[in-house]
């Protein structure tokens, strides 16, 4: 079966664009013109992954990501104009999967739009445990001290490649391309949003953080305790 691409983009020319290499990889897709009736199709159709333009219409993109992500765990990728780390951060913080500033090469959308739903593909339908955490894949949580902490889609890949070999080292290239992927020039900025925000999520203390560690000058492995 066909994979489902949502596009919610205002900008008719880049709807097509996208549409047009997206087809040609053999990707369904769906277009609509702002957020709002993106969410309508998004609930009537359940795609299999969303691009999403910010700057739109009645519901913008950032507005978008949070009422997807409370429909379910597909794959968000943003598109924007808006390129500063802090409009970055702010969407990977509300739930997306990664974040791409235009002007883009829809070759590089193709990439990074297989890449997501290949790694979706992969998730492990068994629960993992390390470090006294337990990853439940059903949820796509993480069960610390008897607490359910909801994470996101890309959240919970990254925790998964990083507790399944406690103690090994893996650089930023290494962790993207393992939760990712395919690694594209500019995902360092990223990774290190992904990594901050889980350090928030499952450590005590994420100023000194005890499970995942920074290996200076190489990344991050996972202390099981």
């Amino acid at each position: 079966m066909r994979a489902t691409i949502l596009i919610a983009e205002d900008d008719p020319d880049i709807r097509g664009l996208l549409r047009l290499y997206l087809e040609s990889e053999e990707f369904e897709v769906i277009e609509a013109e702002n957020g709002t009736r993106a969410l309508e199709l998004a609930r009537a159709k359940m795609p299999d992954m969303a691009v999403l333009d910010v700057m739109m219409p009645g519901m913008d993109g950032y507005e978008l990501t949070r009422a997807l992500r409370r429909l379910g765990d597909l794959p968000i990728l943003i598109l924007s104009a808006k390129s500063r780390d802090e409009d970055k951060i702010l969407g990977l913080n509300l739930g997306a999967d990664d974040y791409i500033a235009k002007p883009f090469n829809p070759v590089e959308i193709v990439a990074r739009v297989k890449a997501q739903l290949r790694r979706a593909a992969r998730s492990s339908a068994s629960a993992l445990s390390a470090g006294g955490l337990i990853l439940d894949p059903s949820s796509l949580a993480v069960i610390r001290d008897g607490v359910s902490v909801p994470l996101t889609p890309m959240e919970y890949k990254i925790l998964s490649v990083l507790m399944r070999s406690p103690g090994r080292i893996f650089t930023k290239l290494q962790l993207y391309e393992s939760a990712a992927g395919t690694y594209f020039e500019g995902d360092d900025n990223t990774m290190m949003v992904h990594i901050s925000k889980l350090r928030e999520k499952i450590e005590e203390d994420p100023r000194t953080p005890r499970r995942i560690v920074t290996v200076r000058g190489l990344g991050y492995k996972f202390a099981a305790r």
